[in-house]
């Protein structure tokens, strides 16, 4: 129980802006329990992100447009933009449209080009303009389904790390792969069922959930054959764009799930 605490406390020290001093343990069984634990960093910070989204709608003056766009900051800010890098990184290498050793090449260059910051600004604009939809349309069920967003994200990050072969010897996707096997995945299957009985017991809305599986599925279905076509394989840079794309395709979803569903 205690490595698998620090493996979730180096997640936050990764992965968050959260502080975190201590001084934790980088060997194979700790970084094997940080990534058994992605799922739980997901509910972690899909946690926060929930509660700042009810406190400012139920118990603030702030409109819709205001809370929408605090929201967004947090979604932004607690991550500390880390994968947001990854997905800039990664959109700067794809749309050279060179071969897959110069994409890698392009990705390590520290330099952000225009396609990196064109897609940064798509990406985060349609963010935007799904939770501001959402705070207009908002049940009470979404605000678990918004929890359900960053846990869905980070097990696709975690199923990607161990599923798809990495393009580098080095890094920090290569740092984390090294230390855990598909074997390991077991923990991720307890999250989501636990989640599942969660809404069943306490909110319905478990069909809007699966529609949300079914979306993080596909997305790791894409992102999975892309990144081995696109870039022979995986990097942290491409696990940041597939969280990132995940979620954005997650907000989407959620946002139809208002206008065709959750009415």
């Amino acid at each position: 129980m205690r490595k698998f605490l620090k493996g979730f406390l180096i997640n936050l020290q990764f992965f968050t802006v959260i502080p975190v001093h201590l001084e934790l343990p980088m060997d194979k069984p700790h970084l094997k329990s940080a990534v058994q634990a992605f799922p739980l960093l997901g509910l972690f910070q899909g946690g926060i992100i929930s509660g700042l989204f009810f406190l400012l709608l139920e118990y603030t003056p702030f409109s819709n447009l205001a809370s929408a766009f605090l929201l967004w900051l947090m979604s932004i800010f607690l991550t500390g933009g880390i994968h947001l890098d990854g997905w800039m990184d990664a959109s700067d290498g794809y749309f050279s449209y060179k071969d897959q050793k110069k994409r890698l090449q392009i990705m390590n260059d520290p330099r952000t080009g225009a396609f990196g910051v064109i897609s940064v600004i798509v990406l985060l604009s349609s963010r935007f303009l799904f939770i501001y939809e959402i705070t207009i349309n908002v049940h009470a069920v979404s605000y678990l389904m918004i929890t359900a967003i960053p846990l869905l994200s980070k097990s696709v990050m975690g199923l990607m790390l161990l599923t798809v072969k990495s393009a580098k010897k080095e890094g920090l996707g290569a740092l984390f792969q090294n230390a855990a096997t598909p074997k390991d995945l077991w923990s991720y299957l307890v999250y989501l069922i636990g989640f599942f009985a969660i809404l069943l017991i306490f909110a319905g809305g478990f069909y809007n959930f699966l529609i949300l599986l079914a979306a993080a599925l596909l997305s790791f279905l894409f992102c999975s054959r892309k990144a081995v076509k696109w870039f022979g394989g995986i990097t942290g840079d491409i696990l940041g764009a597939t969280v990132e794309g995940t979620e954005l395709f997650l907000w989407m979803t959620l946002w139809l799930l208002h206008y065709f569903v959750m009415v």
